[in-house]
């Protein structure tokens, strides 16, 4: 892969990283990715902002490989602030390239500098591909299990 540019993203690179974060919701199942509420969802983590950071990977022709997308929360046991990297996605043709991995490289960079203690992920259960990523960066895996209901 050609070098490879990694920089949070502002109100300009929005219209670059719309298609990315609707072909993410697609990989998850979501048939209808709507881009103005995408857009209105994403402004809150454009640099600088006190609730997350958008971070998006570009080649050299500056076209939009892949995106990490962190919020700024909370780790209660600690009774401290935390990173969650809440969305991790790289286009298919970019993959195996180290984009992943230079994105969590960045974020976890970004949580140091705002001086977060933690910094976490999740994935799917079958995702087995990003889950051998992950396991190649020295990260442990958790015993918990995430629980969702719709309201």
């Amino acid at each position: 892969m050609s070098p490879l540019a990694i920089q949070p993203a502002t109100a300009a690179d929005l219209p670059d990283a719309l298609p990315l974060f609707a072909a993410y919701q697609r990989f998850y199942g979501e048939q209808a990715p709507d881009d103005e509420r995408n857009r209105k969802f994403l402004i809150r983590f454009l640099a600088p902002s006190d609730t997350g950071l958008l971070l998006l990977a570009r080649d050299e022709e500056r076209r939009v490989v892949g995106f990490a997308n962190l919020y700024w929360t909370f780790e209660s046991v600690a009774a401290t602030e935390h990173a969650l990297m809440n969305d991790l996605f790289v286009v298919d043709d970019a993959r195996g390239q180290g984009v992943g991995n230079a994105l969590i490289e960045a974020a976890k960079a970004a949580a140091r500098e705002r001086g977060l203690p933690t910094f976490s992920w999740v994935t799917a259960l079958d995702n087995r591909t990003a889950q051998r990523l992950y396991e190649r960066t020295g990260a442990e895996r958790s015993a918990w299990f995430e629980y969702a209901i719709e309201l």
